[in-house]
């Protein structure tokens, strides 16, 4: 168990195969497989990743900077928020895309996106994530990469495009709140 528990990659793909076991228990069980549960899950399991990582820099990251030493600063910039804003960024390209697909799976996603009677709590939070997934691609990441270094800019340039990914990460969390209330009422019917 040590080996599997030792590596995060082993860890994963033990996870997937147990996962595995139950699809097939589950197919024997009932004869078949239901691709929208299929979606439903990878929609699922990376909304857990984007929204985790967005309350980890806003609840952990942003608060406790101030408190570290500047020499330790460096290995949060240079090592950590480049690979959580990795997963960050894809964990919302994935529940965005796997969201769309459920709601195209279900038979809703136009009614959703124009709000319309019957889907209107799931459609608001809807464009909650995507305004969400637009500021992860198109405001946070630009600013994350220069205020951490990772494209060419002036010196000045950091604080300001720190603050303005800081302010859109709060935005999105602010968004979060709401929009799995209405994720999770529209599930039950709300």
């Amino acid at each position: 168990m040590g080996k599997i528990l030792e590596s995060l990659n082993n860890t994963v793909i033990a996870g997937f195969v147990i996962m595995l076991i139950l699809v097939a228990l589950v197919m024997q069980a009932t004869g078949s497989y239901n691709i929208d549960f299929l979606v439903r899950y990878i929609h699922v399991i990376s909304g857990v990743m984007w929204i985790g990582l967005l309350w980890y820099f806003n609840f952990v990251q942003i608060p406790t900077m101030p408190e570290i030493p500047d020499e330790l600063k460096p290995a949060i910039g240079k090592h950590i928020a480049p690979k959580a804003l990795w997963w960050f960024r894809w964990g919302a390209m994935f529940t965005l895309l796997s969201g769309l697909a459920v709601a195209h799976l279900s038979g809703y996603l136009v009614d959703a996106l124009t709000v319309a009677e019957g889907t209107r709590l799931i459609g608001i939070g809807m464009w909650m994530a995507i305004v969400m997934w637009f500021n992860v691609w198109f405001v946070i990441w630009p600013n994350q990469k220069i205020a951490l270094g990772i494209v060419e800019a002036d010196a000045a340039a950091k604080p300001a495009a720190a603050r303005k990914a800081m302010l859109f990460s709060r935005t999105n969390t602010l968004l979060s709140i709401p929009m799995l209330y209405c994720m999770v009422g529209a599930e039950m019917g709300m």
